[in-house]
């Protein structure tokens, strides 16, 4: 979903740019690899907390699993609020999901619970909670996203998240 994402903006969002952030690399979340008195961290964690201080905003994809979102971006979520900066704090986010019967909804409430304390900021509306396994296909063999109504509710999705992000950065401005 993130590459049709970086498309869509591509084509038809100007001002909004996908930077896929690729957190494989993370180690766990573990306080014995911080230094400097729990400021200091492992590279690739640096490195993770540098990008997600360079955003105006988020665009989580995640496919649920266990009713919650992926072990992997949760680590992702935790390495970025540690120390004294909660890197994540008051931008706007959106989230799109897949699953099963709900379509990634259970990992989206989750989602949204994990960032009430991390100070996100998330679109109401409108949600996308993809049914990966539902007629017509949404996906093909390879992962990619092939549904042209989702491909349309995925715009919609990114404009509103644009639209939330620059009413922050305006009342920051003021």
């Amino acid at each position: 979903m993130i590459d049709v994402a970086e498309e869509l903006c591509e084509e038809s969002i100007p001002g909004l740019r996908i930077d896929h952030v690729d957190i494989s690399g993370l180690p766990m979340v573990n306080p014995d690899l911080e230094t400097d008195g729990g400021e200091g961290f492992p590279p690739a964690v640096e490195a993770l907390r540098e990008r997600v201080r360079a955003a105006d905003c988020f665009l989580f994809a995640s496919p649920e699993y266990n009713y919650s979102v992926t072990a992997s971006l949760k680590n992702a979520l935790d390495w970025a609020s540690r120390g004294k900066r909660n890197c994540w704090a008051d931008r706007a986010a959106a989230i799109v999901c897949a699953g099963g019967d709900f379509g990634g909804a259970r990992a989206s409430l989750h989602l949204r619970q994990i960032g009430v304390f991390l100070d996100l900021h998330f679109i109401n509306k409108p949600e996308l909670h993809i049914r990966a396994f539902a007629e017509p296909p949404k996906f093909d063999e390879e992962g990619n996203l092939i549904d042209a109504v989702t491909r349309e509710r995925l715009k919609k999705v990114l404009l509103s998240l644009q639209a939330l992000a620059l009413r922050l950065q305006h009342n920051k401005d003021d």
